[in-house]
């Protein structure tokens, strides 16, 4: 089949897009597709594009590390240099990806106000930096798109009237009602800015410092392809587009997941696919479940969709021993579609989103969810309702410090509870992904919330890198016990054809003390039953339940345990975790 041109492709895959958005609004789609096409020739020159199959895309031995370019810091040498000191002397054979957090100059929100795209905050490094920790592992790097930090250029700009940020934000009249549009804050929508206009409502999402960008606007859509095509060609391989559901405005709608927001992925990925195929589109989008499954489209949105039902479940399933919710969430969970992926994770930056438990816990697991994390030092956010009133937006917590015990109230049990809820994150349908404080059992940092006054910094710890190493080279410490642990379970992992992110998953119908599922590889010649005891009492599983096949050789990956298929039962320890497999090839 002979190769498509650029231009061929541009016209059939990228101008249709440009079309159906822009076209609607009077603008001239003929110069804007230029505009674009100029941009692209800059990265490709005449270079025919190609498509990566999908099954080339990942597979079991991709895990990533969520990290904030200062997670660690040492006052000999920048942090982004010394996070790439411990990736080097801790994770080299543990991870294949990092996720840096926004590393660029910012004034609010740890990063997420960027002031400028295409510079390092030089607190953190330089570029050279982020090369050299892109040059051993996939990187992936923050796209801010949806806002911008007041005191970027084009901000000023906007407050001085002056292009081309003058036209580039979102304003309404002062009487407008903007009660409807769906909120992940409690702060007032509108941000009175004084410019030689006089005084403008404009739109800020997040903060009054995270001021929105209006992609009406063709020039505010130009720009992307000027900043992604700088992160490509400084070593990204997978682009997380931040809070993207909000991206498109229109009054009279909620103002999330509109149309226009799902077109501009589609265009996104398309134009970013010309230069480098090999990119992988990451959408982050704290909202319920159903809605966060039409990130992927129809095979041509998002690769990776954020498994943000998982953190909330899987805590809760631990605090009750009971895996009845969890298990109905994951039965209902479609495989993801060819070339896409989930991307699970049990931590991150932010808190427990609690949007995503919508329609999955019941009101008093609810309550009780809230009740415990907040006896287990853990702080709650809000958001504003439409009707004016607040409703849990995020549990803030480390994510170590939310498995202290049950809902009966702490216990000795802290550290093998949240190991068993790592291995059920990593052992999922999907792409694992580690915040670095779940692999360092970070505690809650309450020093970090009275200094900032913000929630979210209990779990944004910053480790000084010789007292970390300190805690490491203690045996017992519980730093020294997850971090081997957890590095020995994903290197195993990583073995296991069984694990591939598209492999088959079928759900165990289990006692509720028990939580597991079975997964098969592609080519159909591994199966693992990966089964978690979700309580502080021995549990037997009746091998019968899971019909292991009499023929094959079976054994407990986790524990090196031979498994005879005609013996009754196989016991799990308190919050103990199984990988039974038949010792294939590969398992070997």
């Amino acid at each position: 089949m002979p190769l498509i041109t650029q231009s061929e492709r541009f016209t059939s895959r990228v101008k249709p897009l440009v079309t159906a958005i822009y076209k609607p609004l009077g603008v001239d789609v003929e110069t804007l597709c230029d505009r674009i096409q100029t941009l692209l020739s800059q990265q490709t020159g005449d270079k025919p594009p190609q498509d990566l199959p999908p099954r080339d895309r990942w597979s079991q031995n991709d895990i990533l590390l969520i990290t904030y370019g200062d997670s660690l810091t040492s006052a000999s040498e920048p942090p982004l240099a010394t996070l790439s000191k411990f990736l080097g002397q801790y994770l080299l054979d543990t991870i294949t990806g990092v996720h840096i957090l926004p590393f660029f100059p910012y004034s609010s929100d740890d990063g997420f106000a960027v002031i400028d795209y295409l510079q390092v905050n030089p607190e953190l490094g330089s570029w050279d930096d982020i090369q050299r920790i892109a040059s051993q592992f996939d990187l992936m790097t923050d796209l801010v798109m949806n806002h911008v930090s007041s005191q970027s250029t084009w901000f000023q700009q906007f407050e001085r009237g002056e292009a081309p940020g003058k036209d580039y934000f979102i304003t309404v009249e002062p009487e407008t009602d903007v009660s409807g549009v769906t909120r992940p804050r409690s702060h007032a929508l509108l941000r009175p800015t004084q410019t030689p206009a006089g005084e403008q409502q404009v739109w800020a999402t997040f903060s009054h410092d995270q001021v929105d960008l209006n992609f009406e606007n063709p020039d505010v859509l130009i720009e992307l392809p000027k900043i992604i095509f700088h992160y490509l060609t400084t070593g990204t391989k997978l682009l997380r587009l931040d809070a993207i559901g909000y991206l498109w405005k229109r009054l009279g709608t909620p103002c999330i997941h509109l149309k226009e927001t799902h077109q501009l992925i589609k265009l996104i990925r398309e134009v970013v696919a010309i230069p480098k195929p090999d990119t992988i589109l990451v959408t982050e989008t704290n909202v319920p479940n159903r809605e966060n499954l039409t990130y992927f489209g129809n095979r041509n949105e998002a690769h990776l969709i954020y498994n943000f039902s998982l953190p909330p479940l899987v805590v809760n399933a631990l605090l009750q021993g009971r895996s009845d919710h969890l298990k109905t969430w994951m039965m209902s969970m479609p495989p993801a579609p060819l070339g896409c992926a989930y991307f699970n994770f049990t931590a991150s930056h932010d808190g427990i989103g609690m949007r995503p438990t919508e329609g999955l816990l019941d009101d008093k697991e609810y309550e009780d969810l809230l009740r415990c994390m907040q006896e287990f030092g853990g702080k709650i956010s809000m958001r504003a309702k439409s009707d004016g009133t607040e409703s849990p937006y995020e549990i803030n917590i480390s994510l170590f410090d939310a498995k202290k015990g049950t809902a009966q109230g702490e216990d000795q049990w802290q550290v093998q509870r949240f190991l068993c809820s790592q291995t059920i994150m990593m052992s999922l349908e999907g792409i694992p992904a580690f915040y670095i404080h779940s692999l360092l059992a970070t505690s809650n940092d309450y020093e970090g919330v009275a200094q900032t006054g913000r929630n979210r910094s209990i779990n944004r710890h910053r480790w000084q890198y010789s007292k970390l190493v300190d805690q490491l080279q203690e045996p017992n410490s519980p730093q020294s016990i997850v971090l081997q642990e957890l590095s020995r379970l994903i290197q195993l992992r990583r073995q296991q054809p069984a694990f591939h992110p598209n492999a088959t998953q079928y759900t165990l119908q289990l006692r509720s003390a028990l939580f597991g599922f079975w997964r098969q590889s592609i080519d159909r010649d591994q199966s693992v039953f990966s089964i978690h005891n979700l309580t502080a009492a021995q549990q037997n599983i009746f091998l019968q339940d899971i019909n292991l096949i009499g023929t094959d050789p079976w054994v407990d990956l986790i524990s090196g345990k031979d498994i005879d298929p005609a013996a009754k039962t196989f016991t799990l320890e308190p919050y103990q975790s199984a990988w039974i497999a038949n010792r294939s090839d590969q398992a070997e």
